[in-house]
C-alpha cells in the first residue's frame, strides 16, 4: 500500500479522538484562518480547505458559524501555530503540531507528557528531516495522463502522483496545494477532493513491541489529551 494509505490511516487515528476535542480543534483553526485571510471562502483558500475537511468530519454547522461570526464581531483572539519534535522509545519519533493562545502553556503541557513517558524533546529539525512535508490531494474522474497534461498546461509543479483504486493521488509542496486544486478544478469543475491534507509522512517506518509499544501508545493517548495539540505524526507502524 502506498503513501495515500498511510495518510488515510493517520486521519482515521486522528478522528478516533473524542468528538469534543475535534470540534474544538476545528473551531480554533477556522477562527484563525478567517481572521488571517478573511471570511469570504472564495478568496481564502486555507479557510475553504478547513471548511471542506470539517464537513467531511461532520463538524456541526453551528460550531463553524460561531467561529466565523467571532471574526465578524471583531473578537481579538490570537492563536499561534507551533511545531514540536519528540524522540520516543526505541527509535520512534513524533512531530506534534499545536495551535495555541498561550505558547508557555503548550510547552509546559508537552514537557509534562515527555517527562511522564521518559522520552525526550528534540530541537528544530532533529526529527523532521526524516519526514516529507507534503500536501496530499486525491480525487476521481481523470486518469494520470489527463492530470499531468492539465498540470503542465497550468504550469503547476508536483512531487509525485500515483493511482490508488481508480483514485488519483497527488503529492506536492504544501505551498502549491491551492494551485494544484485550481488546475484540477478547471479541467473537472465538479471534482470532489476526497483527501486534502497538509501532512508529514515518515521516510521510513518502524515496528515496536512489548514495553516500547505500550509506552509509545501511552504517549499518543496523553498527547491526545493536551488541549492545544492539533495533529500528531509519527514513524511507528501500529
Amino acid at each position: 500500500m502506498g503513501r495515500a494509505y498511510e495518510v488515510r490511516k493517520a486521519s482515521i487515528q486522528k478522528t478516533g479522538a473524542a468528538r469534543g476535542k475535534i470540534y474544538t480543534m476545528y473551531a480554533k483553526e477556522i477562527y484563525q484562518a478567517a481572521k488571517n485571510g478573511g471570511t469570504e471562502v472564495a478568496s481564502n483558500a486555507t479557510l475553504k480547505r478547513l471548511l471542506d475537511r470539517a464537513k467531511k468530519e461532520q463538524v456541526p454547522n453551528d460550531i463553524i458559524k460561531r467561529a466565523i461570526d467571532k471574526v465578524n464581531s471583531g473578537a481579538d483572539e490570537t492563536y499561534t501555530s507551533a511545531t514540536y519534535e519528540i524522540f520516543g522509545p526505541a527509535g520512534s519519533t513524533l512531530i506534534v503540531e499545536c495551535l495555541t493562545d498561550n505558547l508557555n502553556r503548550s510547552v509546559s503541557d508537552l514537557r509534562a507528557v515527555v517527562n511522564k513517558c521518559h522520552i525526550k524533546m528534540g530541537s528544530i529539525g532533529s526529527v523532521s528531516f526524516n519526514y516529507d512535508h507534503l500536501c496530499v490531494i486525491s480525487f476521481k474522474g481523470l486518469d494520470e495522463e489527463q492530470v499531468m497534461d492539465t498540470l503542465i498546461e497550468n504550469d503547476v509543479d508536483i512531487i509525485d502522483m500515483e493511482e490508488d483504486n481508480d483514485e488519483i493521488v497527488i503529492y506536492g509542496n504544501p505551498q502549491d496545494s491551492y494551485q494544484i486544486k485550481e488546475a484540477i478544478t478547471k479541467k473537472l469543475p465538479d471534482v470532489e477532493f476526497n483527501m486534502d491534507e497538509i501532512t508529514y509522512i515518515p521516510k521510513e517506518k518502524i515496528t515496536l513491541e512489548g514495553e516500547n509499544k505500550e509506552l509509545f501508545e501511552r504517549t499518543l493517548r496523553m498527547l491526545d489529551e493536551v488541549e492545544d495539540v492539533q495533529n500528531v505524526y509519527h514513524n511507528v507502524e501500529l
